[in-house]
């Protein structure tokens, strides 16, 4: 926990963008998001695609430094997974965005939605805003998106986003298919 400031001293806020979108709002990480994101990765169904291990976090400390991970990406790269806000509700709903740390197999734009908010169409809305965000952003000629070959719902979301799978690559310790979103033949 940080210490109370003295009286007249403020600390520098994050200076990322804010990306809306009819129903949500893309932004970067607060404080307040550790907790519904340890929530959101202490659900095996979740922890199974999207932790290193497949495995649920199910301590505070482990959630943080999840959290720390996504918000030092940022700070490390000027991009990362954005933390995704319900605009109704104001809720916490998941991280979707730009995923690129050492020798990964390329310019990802990556999603995870918490449980109750899936079976909206939130992955796909806010993964379209994050494309559009990385092309207008970046020289890139195409996105990646890693997804394991059980895990059905990123399929489908990628499908929706027009991209399609290339090849395989190797990612702590199983295999999982690229799906490529190329510039050339991005809709947003």
């Amino acid at each position: 926990m940080l210490s109370p400031l003295k009286p007249g001293v403020t600390l520098a806020p994050p200076n990322g963008p804010v990306i809306e979108t009819p129903r949500l709002i893309l932004r970067q990480w607060r404080s307040a998001d550790i907790a519904p994101y340890t929530a959101m990765l202490a659900d095996p169904p979740t922890a199974r695609f999207i932790t290193v291990d497949g495995k649920p976090v199910l301590d505070e400390m482990t959630g943080w430094r999840h959290t720390v991970v996504m918000a030092g990406h940022w700070t490390l790269h000027g991009a990362g997974m954005f933390a995704v806000e319900e605009k109704s509700s104001g809720k916490f709903a998941g991280r979707v965005g730009p995923w690129f740390p050492p020798a990964w197999p390329g310019f990802e734009v990556g999603w995870g939605i918490a449980g109750e908010f899936r079976g909206k169409g939130y992955a796909a809305e806010a993964a379209r805003a994050s494309i559009d965000w990385a092309f207008a952003t970046f020289e890139l000629d195409q996105i990646i998106h890693c997804i394991d070959r059980e895990n059905v719902a990123s399929q489908g979301v990628a499908r929706r986003l027009g991209a399609t799978p290339e090849h395989e690559v190797e990612l702590f310790g199983h295999t999982a298919d690229v799906w490529v979103t190329r510039r050339e033949t991005w809709a947003g």
